[in-house]
């Protein structure tokens, strides 16, 4: 199988690079520091698989998944995280990613997890799949379309007045919101939200 690597750490990429190269079956086509310059080696090398860090520069993991699904690219792909987060795993599937695992999961899992992406199964580290099991989102429904409107920069009134609520209804669910995810005023929760995939 032909693999593009894509992680922002010079010395992370080249010891996994040499791992991946000594499998028989693997042919590694291209070595990216960001989502950028992974989807230009996806779009010139045409790889089976690539294999993405979920945090990069220009752009991350998760939203290069999102481009190939919409652009329809035939790559498979496998996202290794350090993030134990539910939202970047509902945000993974919905962008069609076939493997999510733990970036400090031994060399042996990820080239298994590649052979089974190849053969058209998913693969997912035990780990992830028990932690994404038991989490849930903590915003509710009306929470959640709150929280877009102030991210999208409506005033409290004008959220209000969309939702045919209170202003004080409107501040007491953003309150809420806001105390939920842990953030520090309205924008800061939105930016929170966002992240974790809990305003889809």
């Amino acid at each position: 199988m032909r693999v593009v690597l894509a992680e922002d750490q010079t010395m992370l990429r080249g010891a996994m690079s040499t791992l991946l190269e000594m499998e028989d079956d693997i042919e590694m086509v291209g070595l990216a520091s960001d989502g950028v310059e992974a989807m230009e080696l996806i779009e010139s090398h045409q790889p089976d698989i690539c294999v993405l860090d979920i945090e990069m520069p220009r752009m991350t993991g998760l939203e290069l998944a999102e481009q190939l699904k919409s652009s329809e690219n035939p790559c498979q792909v496998v996202i290794l995280t350090t993030f134990s987060r539910s939202g970047y795993f509902q945000r993974a599937m919905k962008a069609g990613v076939r493997g999510f695992l733990l970036k400090d999961a031994p060399i042996s899992e990820l080239v298994a997890a590649l052979r089974a992406v190849h053969r058209g199964e998913r693969a997912i580290s035990p780990e992830l799949a028990l932690s994404f099991w038991d989490a849930e989102n903590p915003l509710s429904a009306r929470e959640r379309e709150i929280l877009k409107l102030a991210g999208d920069g409506l005033a409290t009134g004008d959220i209000a007045e969309r939702l045919y609520l209170s202003a004080g209804t409107v501040r007491n669910y953003l309150s809420e919101a806001i105390q939920k995810v842990e953030g520090k005023n309205r924008i800061d929760a939105y930016a929170i939200a966002q992240k974790n995939g809990w305003l889809d």
